[in-house]
């Protein structure tokens, strides 16, 4: 696989982190800098540890993470996005769905990389090389750094503009995210 191969590759799995970033902004209503930047760089690094860890246990574990991955991506995304609507309903004081927590940032960093981890297994098929791997994984997990911390800002920006709570709007895109990783793998099986 080619640089640009791969760099498209590092987009297209970017969207996922970009999207997610995307709600947390909305919940957030404010540039919250350490926020920002831990979301950026757990998405980035889970991102581009993932198909690292895909390549390396591709033979072991192959046929499980193929028949499984969409299911345990659909799981948590959409849990994640119920638990926003409902707590988009529930008064400010009240809502416990804050993406400023650690434990909440390794949910969705997991969620999001579920794809990368098969992209992993992929690359372990084409037979890349140790340095074509790191290349690779370099790249995706930058690529996926700045697209979450554009989300997040955007998803700011945007709740600033829009002047109403959006946690609803982003549990519904979680949710949206979950049906689609989960559709593209039953549709492509």
């Amino acid at each position: 696989m080619g640089i640009v191969g791969i760099i498209l590759l590092a987009i297209s799995l970017a969207m996922d982190c970009f999207s997610v970033s995307l709600a947390s902004g909305m919940i957030l209503k404010r540039i919250h800098r350490p926020t920002l930047l831990k979301m950026a760089f757990f998405f980035g690094l889970f991102q581009a540890l993932m198909p690292l860890v895909g390549w390396f246990v591709a033979g072991l574990f192959s046929s499980l993470i193929r028949d499984y991955d969409h299911w345990i991506a659909f799981g948590l995304l959409s849990l994640l996005g119920v638990r926003m609507i409902i707590e988009s309903f529930k008064k400010q004081e009240d809502c416990h769905f804050d993406p400023k927590r650690l434990s909440v940032i390794l949910t969705l960093a997991v969620a999001t990389s579920i794809d990368a981890l098969a992209v992993g297994v992929t690359f372990a098929f084409i037979k890349m090389t140790v340095d074509q791997m790191l290349v690779a994984v370099g790249i995706i997990g930058l690529v996926s750094f700045v697209f979450s911390m554009a989300g997040t800002y955007i998803g700011v920006v945007a709740c600033r503009r829009f002047k109403f709570r959006m946690e609803w709007v982003g549990g519904l895109v979680l949710i949206g995210l979950g049906v689609k990783i989960l559709v593209e793998h039953l549709s492509a099986a």
